[in-house]
């Protein structure tokens, strides 16, 4: 968290950044996956595999083995543990976070094996039921957050929850809606080294789109064999930016469908609901992350709905919407563009 840290990490990211802006993404979903996802939100399920909260790790890197092997179009069942790992209890106090250990945030529940999968691959991976764990906790940590150089204060609060609870009290006068997701989903990178889970990549990590819920379908380009992908980092409650740094941290029960596409790719992660189809880019800045997500919005309007490219452009201008999915986990942030699927008559 150390500022030296992420000025060099900014820096390493935006030369990154430049040469990836440049390239053109291979993304070749086709208009008839809007109708996919809502056929399996309505159709019953059988859960075919279960990972426990126990089987879990907090690094992405091609070099950490699999704990489940299992075939294209396999249902899982997966219990996560909330990013702490246990650090926090529903009675601690604001005291806890002087003693905060970052080495064991967010324990991952994975990695997962699907046969088959090979770099140049896509993972489709739908989200099929999210359950909230029964306890959660907000914070605000010193150092940490998109006003930690304006703001210096400490704070800790825990909630209450249950799969049942569709609110909960901030104070005695504001209630705040529930949207359980998972923060941290993605796949391993091409390299051997121990990368921590902080920040957004290009193998997904953690994205923090409260948008990611329950009945989203999200594309994972592979890079490794097998995909080696993880899910994590649960939040009961967060809103576009997590400015503070945390959510409503809390553990949950993923049940996801995971479906191996041969042969077709994206750079970066992009996703659908019934509503809209969204692509995402992170970068060390908020404009290169929004440049990045829209050149991936023309690219997949060219690709998937026969638009030239300045006919992709003008309509990311006409009914494309940038949205803000985080700013706080450096040393990249990550921006969303979302394309409403009534526009392009594909519900």
């Amino acid at each position: 968290m150390k500022k030296s840290y992420y000025g060099l990490l900014r820096g390493l990211c935006i030369l990154s950044v430049f040469v990836l802006s440049c390239k053109e993404t291979n993304v070749q979903t086709t208009e008839d996956v809007g109708e996919e996802v809502a056929m399996s939100e309505e159709a019953t399920y059988e859960i075919q595999y279960t990972l426990t909260k126990e089987q879990t790790h907090n690094k992405f890197s091609s070099t950490i083995a699999p704990v489940l092997t299992v075939p294209s179009g396999s249902v899982i069942e997966a219990y996560t543990e909330e990013a702490s790992d246990g650090q926090f209890q529903l009675d601690s106090t604001e005291d806890a976070l002087d003693n905060l250990d970052f080495e064991p945030i967010h324990p991952l529940t994975g990695p997962v094996y699907v046969e088959g999968a090979a770099p140049g691959d896509m993972l489709k991976v739908t989200l099929l039921d999210i359950e909230l764990g029964d306890w959660g906790w907000n914070a605000i940590i010193p150092g940490f957050g998109f006003l930690s150089d304006s703001l210096s204060v400490k704070y800790l609060k825990t909630y209450a929850l249950g799969k049942d609870k569709t609110t909960v009290p901030f104070n005695e006068e504001i209630d705040i809606p529930l949207n359980p997701f998972p923060g941290v989903m993605g796949v391993a990178p091409a390299t051997t080294e121990l990368l921590n889970t902080i920040p957004p990549r290009a193998n997904g990590g953690n994205m923090d789109d409260p948008n990611m819920g329950e009945g989203t379908t999200l594309y994972f380009p592979v890079f490794v064999d097998g995909g080696l992908f993880s899910i994590g980092d649960g939040h009961a409650a967060q809103g576009l930016g997590e400015v503070c740094g945390t959510a409503i941290e809390t553990p949950l029960r993923i049940v996801y469908k995971i479906e191996l596409i041969k042969g077709q790719t994206v750079q970066e992660p992009q996703y659908e609901t019934d509503a809209y189809y969204a692509t995402t880019g992170f970068a060390p800045t908020i404009d290169e992350a929004a440049k990045k997500a829209t050149l991936y919005m023309v690219r997949y309007l060219q690709a998937n709905h026969g638009l030239s490219v300045e006919e992709a452009y003008a309509l990311c201008s006409l009914a494309g919407d940038l949205q803000i999915a985080e700013v706080v986990d450096l040393p990249n942030m990550l921006v969303t563009m979302h394309m409403s699927k009534e526009v392009l008559r594909a519900k």
